[in-house]
């Protein structure tokens, strides 16, 4: 699941127009963040954007799938991220319709997250 740095600095410069885009390497791969929101997995220099159940017929209506991994029990798939269809590369305005989608999809993940319970430890008498 390697990525490339050219491939990590061209997607940057795709996303440039959403706002301000980072990256961090985990596992092998790459996650990409637009204003510290993730928005994306980049393996073996393929991109996956966010998606969730508003999204994800977006990219099942273009042919896409899921991002995939290998474990020792297997195949897995992980549905919040899937493949970005090859033709956003070739139209801009359509890779920023797409990763505003993959954004939007991000930001509803994080209000849905459960806050931490706190620990019986800092609860104090």
């Amino acid at each position: 699941m390697a990525v490339s740095k050219a491939y990590l600095e061209f997607i940057g410069e795709q996303l440039a127009a959403l706002g301000h885009v980072t990256s961090r390497k985990m596992f092998g791969g790459a996650a990409v963040y637009v204003d510290g929101d993730i928005i994306a997995l980049i393996a073996d220099d393929v991109l996956f954007l966010k998606a969730d159940e508003t999204t994800q017929p977006d990219f099942i209506g273009e042919g896409c799938g899921p991002f995939t991994y290998m474990t020792k029990d297997g195949e897995h798939s992980l549905n919040t991220y899937w493949r970005a269809p090859d033709r956003l590369f070739d139209d801009i305005d359509a890779m920023h319709d797409f990763a505003r989608k993959a954004l939007k999809a991000s930001r509803r993940a994080a209000t849905q997250k459960k806050p931490a319970a706190k620990s019986k430890s800092s609860k104090r008498k």
